[in-house]
């Protein structure tokens, strides 16, 4: 089951996702933040992404569950 209401895991590694989104959205805003805090803020929300299944397991080019909203985190919204 890949719902998050089914998979607490999911559901958490959803959340940390979001987070690490929105820090990098902070960060790339922030002018005084330095590029390789900015970078590493960006690989952490990529990595926690990859945790999660895909929408089609079959498909390479489906996305991962939850995608639409830890996208807006990282435009700032």
């Amino acid at each position: 089951m890949s719902d998050f209401h089914y998979n607490t895991r999911n559901a958490k590694i959803q959340g940390l996702s979001i987070q690490a989104g929105e820090l990098f959205a902070d960060l790339y805003r922030d002018g005084g933040a330095d590029a390789t805090t900015t970078l590493e803020a960006l690989e952490a929300y990529k990595s926690l992404r990859r945790l999660l299944p895909r929408s089609d397991k079959y498909d390479d080019t489906s996305t991962h569950m939850g995608s639409t909203a830890a996208h807006k985190a990282t435009q700032g919204f």
